[in-house]
């Protein structure tokens, strides 16, 4: 998707969602940050600065391999969807996000400025293959078939989830075959995508009609496919998921399905892991980490400590 036709859709979005800010019911989960954000009716986005105040490390940013130090920029792909992960403002040229909070504050750790450029979600991981990029952003969760060509340096932990329109006689989903004779809306290339792919056969398996998958290139047309009636149900992170139905009107949280472990991308075997587990590890220790969390309503999904390419949550 064009980044036109992103901005477009998106505000088509958010513009409702502004305005109706607050009216979804915060019963729904009355523990979350997400929830309690959304009934205190906070309209628009977090624009709290919580990375100015970064200082470099000098014992983190010695883990940088000396011809990083000495360029002194790393070139990042960023996956841009909705928030509160990583997305455009309504000027269509700003980026904003958990996600560009974080990585910006590791690299202010490393001594380092990134030079970003915005790419699909399904491209981010290929492209680190190829050394077309030096990290990878968006929201990306820790599987073993990722990490058969990936690295991961983990700083939150969020997962899979549903949401549906308040007319759904859906409930909890613990079950894939819960979807059967449904129509699944999800993102392109995501974790979502491949888990219900993969599970295609329980619908079989129950003597029931097989749900059908409809992907979308950003969560942005996603969420319009639910509204406007073309999905039965919407599977995405877990912390998106609450965000945008504390910001939509006629939407509900459904239920977390699993969790998974969430971490910047690099290459396999990319040099740069040791130094970003440092920094996201500063982070924690100076506040910054708390601060970002806090700001996007997702202090749910801290983790006690950074870690490399771990393995799959169970």
């Amino acid at each position: 998707m064009s980044r036109a036709r992103h901005t477009a859709v998106f505000a088509l979005i958010t513009v409702a969602a502004l305005a109706l800010a607050g009216c979804a019911d915060p019963a729904e989960e009355p523990g979350t940050a997400a929830g309690k954000a959304a009934a205190d009716g906070r309209g628009g986005t977090p624009a709290t600065d919580v990375v100015s105040s970064v200082r470099e490390d000098e014992a983190a940013a010695k883990l940088l391999p000396a011809d990083v130090r000495s360029a002194g920029a790393l070139r990042v792909a960023a996956g841009l969807g909705s928030p509160p992960g990583g997305f455009y403002e309504k000027d269509g040229r700003t980026v904003a996000g958990a996600d560009i909070d974080f990585s910006d504050a590791a690299a202010k750790v490393l001594g380092l400025e990134l030079k970003r450029e915005a790419a699909s979600f399904e491209a981010i991981l290929p492209a680190l293959g190829s050394g077309r990029y030096d990290l990878g952003t968006g929201n990306f969760g820790v599987t073993e078939e990722r990490l058969k060509t990936v690295d991961f340096v983990t700083y939150i932990n969020d997962g899979q989830g549903f949401a549906v329109r308040d007319d759904s006689r859906l409930t909890k989903v613990t079950d894939l075959a819960r979807l059967c004779g449904l129509t699944v809306g999800t993102t392109a290339g995501t974790t979502f995508e491949v888990t219900l792919e993969e599970n295609r056969d329980r619908c079989a398996e129950e003597g029931e009609k097989p749900y059908e998958v409809k992907t979308y290139a950003d969560q942005a047309a996603v969420w319009l496919s639910l509204r406007q009636g073309r999905s039965d149900v919407v599977m995405s992170t877990i912390n998106g998921l609450r965000y945008a139905v504390g910001q939509q009107e006629g939407l509900r949280f459904l239920n977390e399905f699993k969790r998974l472990d969430v971490g910047f991308a690099f290459k396999k075997g990319s040099p740069l892991t040791p130094a970003f587990q440092a920094a996201v590890n500063r982070l924690k220790e100076d506040g910054t980490y708390d601060r970002i969390l806090k700001k996007w309503g997702t202090t749910e999904s801290a983790i006690e400590t950074s870690r490399i390419s771990p393995s799959e949550l169970k």
